[in-house]
């Protein structure tokens, strides 16, 4: 009890907690954490999983599908129980891609996003397409932040079509607000994808921007078959021809981070989203005005 109390005040004092997830050597640690996570032996997997239980806080595993797993990894990216969670079936609305606390989020007026107090990013960085950030000026946007104990995998807010992902390669800083607080334009500079949706019977669009962060070994999607992690470098844009109803997955990450999400002009954010808001995947986040 004395070791967790201890634990739980490092990574609560926000100087201590950027210092120990940011002044590391970070890629390299997330590429041994990539290695790590898969080792299935018994022992390294116990440890492995009591070590991140003890640091990640509370950590639920009651609504997995599973009840024994085969490695950290296995648990990280662990589904969900069938019903676990409720996919709001309203056609005006689109919803939360995943389980999350909703960080900065309001209509984009200009070309800036806030980050954090004190701190902005442009959305064309941020996509690294100034054409298709100008589809969103006049829109809404929202930070969805995903803890490390939270369900990692992430799901289509509404009935979409994907034709492009594009991967962006860039460092591993940690996103907590201890990082954001500090870093300027920490997510442009971090590891990302940029997944843009065609709402099916609709003129709109919603853009989803996971954002990697440290110890995360890549993004998983489902729909891809190349792997988005560290071993690749500048941009690259792949095609491909998917379809989703609302609330079919779309992916995982390797450990929790972040998903920033873009909608055009005509979807706003639902007035019950304020920043700090616990929200689950399938409820609301966007409403069609």
């Amino acid at each position: 009890m004395k070791i967790a109390a201890l634990v739980d005040r490092l990574v609560q004092h926000d100087q201590a907690n950027f210092l120990l997830t940011n002044r590391i050597p970070r890629r390299m640690l997330t590429r041994f954490m990539a290695w790590f996570s898969q080792v299935e032996h018994p022992v390294v997997r116990d440890l492995s999983i009591g070590t991140w239980k003890l640091f990640a806080g509370h950590l639920d595993l009651g609504e997995a599908k599973k009840t024994e797993f085969r490695s950290l990894h296995d648990c990280f990216v662990r589904e969900l129980k069938d019903g676990a969670r409720t996919i709001d079936a309203d056609p005006t609305i689109a919803v939360s891609p995943c389980d999350a606390i909703v960080g900065a989020c309001g209509g984009i007026a200009g070309n800036e996003l806030v980050q954090a107090k004190g701190f902005t990013y442009t959305i064309e960085d941020l996509l690294a397409d100034g054409t298709l950030a100008r589809q969103y000026h006049g829109g809404s946007y929202v930070t969805l932040r995903l803890t490390s104990s939270m369900y990692h995998r992430f799901h289509a807010p509404y009935d979409c079509d994907v034709d492009h992902v594009t991967y962006i390669s860039g460092d591993t800083w940690n996103v907590n607000p201890p990082a954001l607080a500090r870093i300027e334009r920490l997510y442009c500079k971090n590891e990302r994808a940029v997944i843009h949706l065609r709402l099916r019977g609709s003129r709109h669009c919603i853009t989803l921007v996971p954002v990697a962060a440290i110890l995360v070994a890549g993004i998983h999607l489902n729909f891809l078959d190349v792997p988005l992690n560290l071993q690749h470098t500048g941009h690259r844009r792949m095609t491909c021809q998917a379809s989703f109803r609302k609330g079919d997955e779309l992916g995982h990450f390797r450990h929790g981070s972040t998903i920033i999400a873009f909608a055009t002009e005509g979807l706003e954010l639902v007035d019950a989203l304020v920043p700090r808001h616990v929200i689950r995947m399938g409820q609301p986040l966007f409403r069609f005005r």
